[in-house]
């Protein structure tokens, strides 16, 4: 295997960070059992372990008064991907193609990203992460792209992962996790329209969608529109995982 794709996380030589990855709220079924539940599909938790990290599921949660002290238990976090934001919180009509509002999820993910952010804790975005990112900032999002770029390569079709080719600003902390092109496995429809306060954009489609975002002040806060947890490239994941392991 190549240098940085080890997946063992071995060269730490430290106590392994705790990642928090924020989760789904949904119905599911187990046994005899059909209830709502806190899930997430396993590639997100399987990538932070290979990558050398502790994963911790985060559901959503009602109340935010316990924020504070999650931050000074965790050492990094992700903000996974899923379902649509509501268009009312970032000024915007609903646009027939967005899905169903998830208020308590949007809510809380909102308001953890703002902690993160205000806890200086490492953090990637990751799809919907990137989004609640740019919104928690300030931002705006594009509700249904291939309406904005006239095709439908970002989502191919409904349940199935595609391919794209990404370019990188070779500046930026992405560029000198990946380089500066990356070929990456995308499922989006949505992505973001105005950056929120601080936000730089750092990669690209050739659309010229925005497919990353950085906080350049914030000490590792990163957010992708694709799914690494979906790819074999562990990078981003143990570039999380060793910021994580040094505080």
């Amino acid at each position: 295997m190549t240098e940085g794709r080890t997946g063992t996380g071995e060269t730490l030589g430290r106590t392994p960070p705790i990642i928090g990855v924020t989760a789904y709220e949904e119905p599911a079924r187990w046994g005899e059992w059909v209830r709502e539940a806190a899930l997430l599909p396993s590639s997100y938790l399987r990538s932070i372990e290979r990558a050398g990290g502790v994963p911790v599921l985060i559901p959503p949660q009602e109340t935010l008064r316990g924020l504070a002290t999650l931050m000074r238990q965790l050492d990094g976090l992700v903000l996974a991907g899923g379902s649509d934001l509501d268009p009312a919180l970032y000024g915007a009509q609903r646009h027939p193609k967005t899905g169903p509002a998830h208020p308590r999820r949007d809510r809380f993910e909102l308001a953890l990203a703002r902690a993160a952010i205000e806890a200086d804790l490492p953090f990637l975005g990751i799809c919907r992460g990137l989004q609640v990112l740019n919104v928690a900032r300030g931002g705006t999002l594009i509700q249904h792209l291939p309406e904005a770029v006239g095709h439908h390569e970002h989502r191919p079709a409904p349940g199935k992962i595609g391919t794209h080719r990404v370019r990188i600003d070779p500046a930026s902390r992405l560029g000198k996790i990946l380089g500066e092109t990356a070929d990456v496995p995308t499922y989006h429809h949505q992505a973001a329209q105005r950056l929120g306060s601080g936000l730089v954009a750092v990669a690209w489609t050739s659309d010229q969608v925005v497919e990353a975002v950085e906080l350049p002040e914030h000490r590792f806060g990163l957010a992708v529109q694709w799914h690494p947890e979906d790819g074999d490239d562990l990078r981003l994941f143990e570039s999380l995982v060793a910021e994580a392991a040094g505080r």
